[in-house]
């Protein structure tokens, strides 16, 4: 007796797993599943651990052990999705970007989006100009240390922070001076407000950028944003595409597919290449997710998706949850007293000395709290702490960013960048974006072809979301030139086609044979099985035996002796 209560229990306990859940202000939350708990069971425990209610916009990321990222399917089994050995690690970030941070309902959901916020600014996921970024380091600081106080913060205190990849000492004196003079008395749920309300300005607001390349071989970063489809190189925005063109999105091994479809019927296929399949098959769900989240009405409109087409086997997938709108009117609704917010100190960086602050605290209380010292390298090689692609590189932000002027490697392996403030991007120090090299012509006709970029902030003006005459032919001038030339050779579109024929013959004759190979056992042979029996009984197979199967086996019978009584005279 005793023994089978021993190997109950512990089969119980194999059946249980331990799960650590990185939150936004780098805090961790601890919890034990069981084996089938589905991934929205952890959600929720997450969710009520936080307080959060308006939690459509949030996600759990994680790597699998081929360092491919994804998104937990709330649908499916933790364990199942994981595919690793416990105990299990994954990350809690914003999935869909709120469109308007200022019209969420909660302060608590807004401090959340901050946080994730600033986390793209300091990985450089967030690309902005030398004046925007001292604004939005300063809300930053009015947000976590408060006021200016000459006895706690000496001449400099402003260097004592990370929070961007690297800056200037130029840029360090703006970012104390916007704080010293003109944010004064601002509280920090304020400080926040302001800066979300700046950085949903950026166009590379809510960019989650998937490294790809184009057609002609030149890295691109693929993303999707609360406003449509944007393509990235360097750090220029060359395509942006709204939701309510995007048509269809597939993929097919590492071949990503975007077809658009615009005004006077101009269809466009848009093809790019992800480094793996599995990369490609993320992409792809990505964006059918934030085109569901971001395009639909309601989530009744919601449909299973595939990737292949008829008659092969392919991915299917269906987003499940609720839609932008659906939430927003859902958050409308709420009605009870804010909850407590326990907002998380600065870390000074770690090449500087620490000045005294408060504890800090954790977002919630009884977290395991993780005192992060987040270095530059850091937050290149830890793909766990950004839960996010590699970030972009910036060379000029469209017209606004002039030429960065580059110093020679020499033969040290370090380069030492000091980023110019004319030309400030964030993302400076991370990992180059490799591009093809090309010549003089060639780069023109590339100029030409991309056009200057758009801003959001004019996509989103005026009542109406579509865009006038002028920017919807320029659009199309654009994409026109970018499939002329850069478009696929003629002959291996043939060669796909007649593959696709080929395929589709293939599959035909093999379901002919086999509805051919059913007839004959059904009515040659003597199986008695009860499925052949009901058939065999039927009136109308009785009709097809007697009036036209026995008709034609005489007549092939009648053939082949023929055939075979003159093969023998011969």
């Amino acid at each position: 007796m005793l023994s089978r209560l021993m190997s109950g229990s512990s089969r119980s306990l194999e059946r249980e797993y331990s799960c650590t859940v990185r939150l936004l202000d780098d805090s961790e939350y601890t919890c034990t599943i069981q084996r089938d708990a589905k991934g929205q069971y952890l959600f929720d425990l997450l969710c009520h651990h936080l307080n959060l209610l308006e939690k459509d916009y949030f996600g759990i990321r994680f790597v699998d052990p081929d360092k491919q990222r994804h998104w937990l399917e709330f649908t499916k089994s933790v364990v199942k999705q994981l595919r690793s050995q416990p105990p299990f690690t994954m990350c809690f970030r914003v999935k869909f970007y709120p469109a308007d941070p200022a019209a969420l309902k909660e302060e608590i959901t807004r401090y959340l989006v901050f946080l994730q916020i600033k986390r793209d600014l300091y990985h450089g996921r967030l690309l902005c100009k030398t004046s925007d970024a001292a604004l939005l380091a300063a809300y930053i600081l009015q947000a976590e240390i408060g006021d200016y106080d000459s006895g706690k913060h000496p001449e400099g205190y402003s260097s004592k922070f990370q929070f961007f990849p690297k800056h200037s000492e130029k840029l360090e004196r703006k970012i104390a001076e916007i704080h010293r003079t003109e944010l004064s008395g601002q509280t920090p749920a304020t400080s926040e407000l302001n800066f979300l309300r700046k950085a949903q300005t950026l166009e590379t607001y809510g960019v989650d950028p998937h490294p790809c390349k184009d057609v002609s071989g030149n890295a691109a970063f693929l993303a999707f944003t609360p406003f449509g489809f944007v393509v990235l190189q360097g750090n220029k925005r060359v395509h942006f595409i709204k939701w309510n063109e995007v048509t269809k999105l597939k993929f097919e091994g590492k071949t990503f597919y975007l077809y658009v479809s615009q005004k006077e019927e101009k269809k466009i296929i848009l093809s790019y290449f992800a480094p793996t399949p599995e990369a490609c098959k993320h992409l792809w769900k990505c964006g059918i997710e934030n085109q569901a989240f971001y395009k639909l009405e309601k989530s009744s409109q919601v449909r299973t998706v595939s990737s292949s087409n008829l008659f092969f086997k392919g991915s299917r997938f269906r987003y499940s949850g609720r839609v932008a709108k659906e939430v927003m009117e859902s958050s409308a609704k709420i009605k009870r007293e804010p909850p407590e917010i326990h907002r998380a100190g600065m870390v000074p960086s770690r090449s500087c000395p620490s000045i005294t602050h408060g504890p800090r605290l954790s977002s919630v209380p009884r977290t395991r709290r993780r005192a992060v010292h987040i270095s530059i390298m850091e937050g290149l090689e830890s793909l766990r702490d950004s839960a996010h692609s590699t970030p972009v590189r910036s060379s000029s932000h469209g017209d606004t960013f002039l030429p960065h002027v580059r110093s020679s490697r020499a033969d040290s392996n370090e380069r030492v960048a000091v980023i110019a403030d004319e030309a400030y991007s964030p993302a400076d120090s991370m990992l180059p974006t490799p591009v093809a090299e090309h010549s003089l012509e060639l780069m023109l006709l590339s100029r030409q072809i991309n056009g200057a970029t758009c801003s959001i902030e004019e996509e989103k003006e005026s009542d109406a979301s579509t865009p006038n005459a002028a920017e919807v032919e320029a659009l199309g001038g654009e994409l026109r030139a970018l499939c002329q030339g850069h478009g696929r050779p003629e002959e291996e579109q043939v060669n796909k086609f007649v593959l696709s024929v080929l395929r589709l013959l293939l599959v035909t004759m093999g379901l002919l044979f086999v509805l051919l190979l059913l007839l004959i056992i059904l009515t040659e042979s003597d199986l008695d099985i009860a499925f052949f029996r009901d058939i065999r009984q039927t009136p109308e197979f009785e009709q097809f035996h007697y009036q036209y199967f026995c008709p034609l086996r005489r007549w092939f019978a009648c053939k082949i002796r023929s055939v075979v009584s003159l093969l023998i005279d011969t």
